[in-house]
């Protein structure tokens, strides 16, 4: 037996995993709240009231809990989709600050723009920003069809959503209604962002 072949296999194991860190950690946070049913959902929804009541935990944690399992598995194969797509575009850092702002663009537009909204949940909305980041980061690596057909596709999804509505059957798939204002807060953090760890990315290589 070729005993040089297990410590490749566990260095394999171990970038696998670095790679995958973030989008597995927020799957896995996901699944876990689901399991605590209303009383997590209650207390992690985005909640204008709350909101305004200090906690500000809310702001990440609403796109973390879901309506139901109806809600939630479609969003975590999306995630693990998208994590296979941008998988070398994005390093894990850059995973978490697109997530990240992300959540904060949504929930702090969803707050300052749409007052009407007093309670939120969902990924959907950090899923288009990771989706237009991902795609700002494959056009600036001259990676041009797969990038432009990312932005094409996002760009007509938020164009029919701001013109009729939500996707057909997107709701009833959702068990509830589908707040569109967060599919546009998400996607546009997501360019800011993509062109952010560009800049950062070519200031990097400089040194």
């Amino acid at each position: 037996m070729n005993n040089d072949l297990f410590p490749k296999v566990n260095l394999a194991a171990e970038s696998w995993l670095r790679r995958w860190a973030v989008p597995l950690s927020i799957a896995a946070l996901c699944l876990a709240l689901e399991l605590g049913g209303d009383t997590a959902r209650s207390w992690a929804r985005y909640d204008r009231s709350a909101l305004e009541a200090g906690q500000v935990w809310r702001l990440l944690t609403a796109h973390l809990v879901h309506l139901g399992w109806g809600h939630l598995w479609p969003n975590v194969l999306a995630l693990l989709l998208i994590g296979a797509l941008l998988e070398e575009f994005l390093k894990p850092l850059e995973w978490l600050t697109a997530s990240v702002a992300a959540a904060v663009a949504i929930s702090a537009g969803l707050y300052a723009f749409d007052p009407g909204v007093q309670w939120y949940v969902g990924l959907s909305g950090v899923l288009h920003g990771l989706v237009a980041c991902g795609a700002v980061r494959m056009l600036g690596e001259r990676r041009f069809g797969i990038g432009l057909a990312l932005a094409i596709g996002v760009a007509a999804k938020l164009g029919w959503e701001a013109t009729r509505g939500p996707m057909p059957f997107t709701e009833h798939a959702a068990g509830g209604p589908v707040i569109v204002a967060a599919h546009l807060y998400g996607a546009v953090a997501g360019v800011v962002t993509g062109l952010a760890l560009g800049v950062v990315r070519r200031r990097a290589s400089r040194l």
